[in-house]
């Protein structure tokens, strides 16, 4: 199993097939067919635990808020720190987009 998600051909697929989304309809049809409910929520959460991070939120609104756990909350938070700027790429996009404060 390779070490490194950039390593890994069956991620590779997956993202390229994300790319190739073009409309708010096609996403919803292909994550539906792609991911469980829960699945979906969970992301979802971790997505807006994220934002709340990044808007200086605290932990105990973030899980009145979302009701994620504060093991989720912490690694969200580790991922904001330490990890690729991948949440703090997408909401600047989205920001830019008018579709979610900076």
């Amino acid at each position: 199993m390779p070490r490194n998600i950039r390593d890994d051909e069956n991620i590779k697929f997956l993202l390229q097939a994300v790319l190739k989304l073009e409309t708010l309809d096609e996403c919803y049809d292909f994550f539906e067919d792609l991911c469980t409910m829960t699945e979906l929520k969970s992301m979802s959460q971790r997505l807006v635990v994220a934002k709340m991070l990044r808007d200086k939120s605290v932990y105990s609104e973030i899980v009145k808020e979302t009701g994620a756990s504060t093991a989720t909350i912490s690694r969200v938070n580790r991922s904001l720190i330490y990890g690729c700027n991948g949440y703090d790429e997408i909401f600047n996009r989205l920001a830019k987009d008018g579709q979610a404060e900076e």
